[in-house]
């Protein structure tokens, strides 16, 4: 069966996203525009998660946990997982090896924390916008073992991409889908890129903004809508 998804949305935890990114919002815009399951992918933090998945489970939309990693190659990856508790043992790891620097909400903006009625429950004071010293290959591997999915984000960018920094997407890396930016033509990408037509795609809004949340742009076709099933797709 054919679900509309968005894989790639930062709450207001994420420091570059608008406050107004908040469990109730992201669940009901998702709503508003047709969509059946999103993930919540917040730089190197899960620290929202719960409160975005209790709404979707409240609300009818399924939310699947997750995060954007920036590694220590300064690359970003979009990292999903079978469940909050586990995404959120791949907190600690990150968190352990985050670089100590705190947060200026004046340069870099507020990392708000949310329960799931909206209510402000505190402010992550570590800076989450900067790379951790994970580098790629072990961020993969740990979050693989926890069940979890790896996808190189939005690739055809300049700034953050694997292709870009590392100059390709390494086969030993074993990934089937890469995420494009939602306005990039697959068509104009291959064509610039034939080697990496191997690769199933996915288009991604990385929304920071409620109204940059996909309309009914991208479906998945999954047995049924659970989050085990589009994980096991993405395999």
């Amino acid at each position: 069966m054919k679900y509309w998804v968005d894989l790639h949305i930062h709450t207001c935890l994420s420091p570059c996203a608008e406050d107004d990114m908040t469990p109730n919002n992201i669940v009901n815009m998702a709503l508003i525009k047709g969509l059946d399951i999103i993930a919540i992918t917040d730089h190197n933090s899960a620290r929202n998660l719960e409160a975005v998945i209790e709404v979707g489970n409240r609300q009818g939309l399924l939310v699947i946990p997750g995060m954007e990693l920036c590694t220590a190659e300064e690359l970003h990856l979009v990292c999903l997982f079978p469940d909050p508790e586990r995404a959120r043992t791949f907190e600690k790891l990150v968190y352990s090896n985050l670089i100590p620097i705190e947060n200026r909400e004046d340069i870099f903006g507020a990392q708000i924390l949310m329960d799931h009625e909206d209510n402000v429950i505190g402010k992550e004071t570590r800076l989450l916008s900067g790379a951790c010293k994970l580098d790629v290959e072990t961020a993969i591997k740990e979050v693989r073992s926890l069940g979890g999915v790896v996808i190189p984000a939005h690739i055809d960018r300049q700034s953050f991409s694997m292709l870009n920094t590392l100059g390709a997407i390494p086969s030993e890396y074993c990934f089937k889908y890469l995420e494009l930016s939602r306005n990039c033509s697959l068509e104009k990408f291959l064509s610039e890129n034939p080697f990496l037509d191997s690769y199933h795609y996915i288009h991604s809004s990385d929304a920071h903004f409620l109204g940059d949340i996909l309309e009914q742009e991208v479906s998945l076709d999954l047995n049924e809508r659970t989050t085990e099933a589009l994980l096991d797709l993405l395999r």
